[in-house]
């Protein structure tokens, strides 16, 4: 079998593939792997651009680990190979929520956890901060459950599978709620003057700005007393699937076979946005569909060093006379105590940089990684990046101490692979 992630950029062939249905079941595999010196990954539904994932041993597909397992109050305990689509609709029956969520839901909830998903946030960050316990299989075959006040906990979280195979997640969660989503086009240079009241004035800020335009789509969301004023199903179609994917997928293949119209192509979506509202149930106002395949490398800044970041790259661009199709995307987050989330122990703004499937990325994407690092980045775990654990360490205030758990708990390295050996050394 050969497994390929939903960009179709990272490819792998376990030796063997396994559906766990249970706790058991992982115990079982990892005892196999070590007793016949193979290593073992549990992979998700493939949305890392990395190789996080891959394995040359036994890869354990969670399929079958699906479903709630317990809910009692504000805490709701998930096996982890549900996906976030699924418990979004598991908790929305009964009527709770997840205070913030990053925009796609096709992602297991560990995969998600592992590599430090994020929405964007004033207040509350990503899903790992979100987490109240952790269960995994440790390298011996025990099964642990990680608490608040360990260490296992915070490594965990954001855990790259180093440290365990995860197999359940017991989540904070809260009374349903909706939020106001408003849509607005703002010009880049508004924005630059007016990003600390634009962070500080909503709970949650999202903006893409359309390279080769001054043009911005800004998006806040609000939480909301109600009542609920969701886009009629027509216009739901007609935004999330006809104009941002088959039209957008449309201009990204017309630019791809002829890049000198990109500068033109997104002048005309620039000249499209619009301004719109709506009041939605949270899960549906922080999701998005994206069927667009592309590629994508995001880092997180300090926030007090976004707008350098922004003003970098969009120089870096027009100096360089870049084609590119894709906005590049601004989330924030307040500090997390995670080790190796990308928000640990300061304020974070993420600067996303995408490209179209079919098209070249590399020049573009070193030249920003290299402004990112400069400014004490640190890449998104899930999305290109080629940073190493010498870099890494530098950035991470807990990266020693993550080696160092992990030494212990997997001496024999049951759990690595190619990517793991580059990251953490």
């Amino acid at each position: 079998m050969v497994f390929t992630n939903w960009a179709r950029n990272q490819s792998g062939s376990p030796a063997e593939v396994r559906a766990p249905a249970s706790v058991a079941d992982v115990v079982r595999a990892v005892r196999d792997a070590a007793a016949s010196g193979r290593r073992v990954r549990m992979v998700g539904t493939g949305h890392s651009f990395t190789g996080v994932a891959l394995t040359d041993g036994i890869m354990l597909r969670p399929h079958a680990l699906t479903g709630i397992r317990s809910a009692a109050g504000d805490r709701v305990t998930v096996l982890a190979g549900t996906p976030l689509r699924v418990l979004n609709e598991l908790l929305d029956e009964r009527g709770l929520a997840l205070a913030n969520m990053g925009d796609i839901t096709e992602q297991t909830v560990a995969g998600a956890i592992q590599t430090g998903t994020h929405g964007t946030g004033r207040d509350s960050g990503g899903l790992a901060d979100q987490v109240a316990e952790l269960e995994l299989v440790l390298a011996d075959g025990s099964v642990a459950t990680a608490v608040p006040g360990e260490d296992l906990f915070d490594a965990a979280r954001v855990g790259l599978g180093a440290l365990g195979v995860l197999t359940a997640v017991t989540f904070r969660v809260e009374p349903a709620f909706l939020l106001h989503n408003r849509r607005r086009k703002m010009s880049l240079r508004e924005i630059f003057a007016s990003l600390d009241e634009l962070t500080s004035a909503n709970e949650h800020l999202d903006f893409f700005w359309l390279p080769h335009t001054d043009a911005c789509l800004v998006k806040t969301n609000n939480r909301h007393p109600g009542p609920a004023r969701p886009p009629s199903p027509a216009k739901r179609w007609l935004d999330n699937v006809f104009l941002e994917n088959t039209v957008f997928g449309a201009a990204c293949a017309a630019g791809a076979r002829f890049p000198g119209l990109i500068p033109r192509i997104n002048e005309v979506s620039a000249a499209a946005l619009g301004d719109s509202e709506s009041v939605d149930t949270s899960y549906k106002i922080f999701t998005a569909r994206r069927d667009v395949r592309f590629l994508e490398m995001e880092y997180a800044v300090p926030r007090e060093r976004l707008a350098q970041a922004l003003r970098e790259t969009r120089d870096l661009i027009e100096r360089m006379d870049w084609r590119i199709t894709f906005p590049v995307e601004v989330r924030v987050a307040p500090p997390s105590d995670a080790w190796l989330s990308t928000a640990y122990g300061r304020a974070t703004a993420y600067v996303a940089c995408h490209i179209y499937r079919p098209t070249p990325h590399t020049a573009y994407f070193e030249g920003v990684e290299e402004i990112m690092t400069r400014l004490g980045g640190r890449p998104h775990w899930g999305k290109l990046h080629t940073r190493d654990a010498a870099y890494l360490g530098k950035v991470y205030p807990r990266f020693a101490d993550f080696v160092a758990l992990r030494d212990r708990l997997d001496p024999r390295r049951l759990f690595t692979n190619d990517y793991l050996d580059l990251v953490l050394g």
